[in-house]
């Protein structure tokens, strides 16, 4: 699939590579998106935008890693730049709020819709509550957690998609998973 006849074909601009690369890739790109944006619009929306990005900058994809490799790192870039989008949307309506002018802050309706087929828990509240702490992550260790601990990759598959060190990875991860306990157990202290 990965040969260079078909991304030769997709270069050219001809319908049926492009017809196949979506086929093989929507749902990955589409869940992988999840992982970064538990709300199933803005996934949907964010795919979207990762099939046109591919399409502009197929002609400059230089095959230095796998198609697939670069259409994740499309992938997750995608996410993030949505990601801080929205947080200074969130910003700017807090600077609002102080100024007098009437913006709802609240984001929990944002964090209701994850379908997530790697994400098994009980009950929406759980969930809800681990994407919002997941959301507090520093976007470094957000990235290595998401793609490690939603997405299943391996720490070798985030080196190449990040290109960070192993040891550097390990070291995120160990961050990440400390704080989000941190976050937790004081969520769940304040609830008692």
């Amino acid at each position: 699939m990965e040969d260079s006849n078909f991304i030769e074909e997709l270069r050219s601009g001809h319908q049926t590579a492009y017809s196949k690369l979506i086929d093989l890739y929507k749902d990955k790109i589409f869940y992988s998106c999840l992982s970064f944006v538990p709300n199933k619009e803005d996934a949907e929306d964010i795919a979207q935008e990762v099939f046109v990005e591919i399409f502009k900058s197929i002609k400059k994809f230089k095959e230095n890693s796998a198609l697939s490799t670069w259409i994740y790192r499309i992938t997750t870039n995608k996410c993030l730049e949505f990601i801080r989008k929205k947080n200074t949307k969130k910003r700017f309506a807090f600077l609002q709020v102080i100024h007098g002018n009437d913006i709802s802050l609240t984001n929990s309706n944002y964090f209701t819709e994850v379908n997530h087929p790697g994400i098994i828990l009980e009950n929406k509240e759980k969930t809800k509550l681990l994407f919002f702490a997941i959301n507090q992550l520093p976007e470094n260790q957000r990235l290595v957690f998401t793609l490690h601990k939603l997405d299943g990759k391996s720490y070798q598959e985030i080196n190449e998609l990040t290109g960070k060190s192993i040891s550097s990875i390990e070291s995120l991860m160990f961050r990440a998973k400390k704080k989000l306990q941190e976050l937790l157990i004081n969520y769940y202290k304040n609830e008692l």
